[in-house]
């Protein structure tokens, strides 16, 4: 069975949701120090069956999807919407997130209005524009069915806002995405299992502040009222 250690609030909630979505057994625990974990953080996966240990949330749904599930959820190399699949299960961690990041902490810097700082709004607002308007005449981010880029797509939009508070009122495309996949039972159970007192942030309305501003998860800002 593999053991799939997590952190709340953070980017863990795509493993677990990822199990549930393939209906695979495993064994849900918080992290910790573990042989093969060197940088120590989440998610972190052991494969006891197969003596492996493994970190990267899209490595480990990569692994998980072809070791385990006969490539569900994958897009296969010849699909129509292969290339799709490909590149927007790689534009979480590549483009999204990052940006995402960089905003959290432009929100310390003081000139605004400084090249470097325009530069990287702009950067923001051109991933997330990107990403509303695929979803013009998409249901899903890879063709007609929910596939892995939805699972690691949507973290960025909606637990990560907890550190970087954006509105989403001008993106009304990803607002019925978000609404899609949260209506997913796996993800309920998913949320449920990982994040038990979170409240999900799926709607249009940003937190008032980023948890970096106050105590981090230690916190009540995340949690349900």
């Amino acid at each position: 069975m593999i053991t799939v250690h997590y952190l709340g609030v953070s980017q863990s909630e795509r493993i677990t949701w990822l199990f549930e979505e393939l209906g695979i057994p495993y064994k849900p625990a918080s992290l910790k120090d573990l042989p093969g974990n060197d940088t120590g953080k989440a998610p972190f996966i052991e494969d006891s069956d197969a003596n492996i240990t493994l970190s990267e949330s899209a490595a480990i749904c990569d692994y998980v999807i072809h070791q385990y599930a006969d490539g569900r959820l994958a897009a296969k190399p010849g699909d129509k919407h292969y290339a799709d699949y490909l590149y927007w299960f790689h534009h979480e961690n590549s483009n999204l997130q990052p940006a995402m990041v960089q905003a959290m902490y432009t929100r310390f810097v003081e000139d605004k209005e400084s090249p470097t700082m325009q530069i990287m709004k702009s950067r923001f607002d051109m991933s997330m524009r990107n990403i509303d308007d695929k979803f013009k005449d998409n249901k899903w981010l890879a063709g007609e069915e929910f596939t892995a880029a939805e699972i690691m797509s949507v973290y960025s939009l909606t637990t990560q806002r907890y550190y970087t508070p954006v509105g989403l009122g001008d993106y009304k495309n990803i607002l019925r995405w978000l609404g899609d996949c949260s209506n997913r039972d796996a993800y309920k159970r998913a949320m449920e299992k990982s994040d038990p007192e979170m409240k999900l942030l799926l709607s249009a309305e940003a937190p008032e502040k980023s948890l970096l501003e106050t105590n981090g998860v230690t916190s009540n800002l995340w949690k349900r009222e």
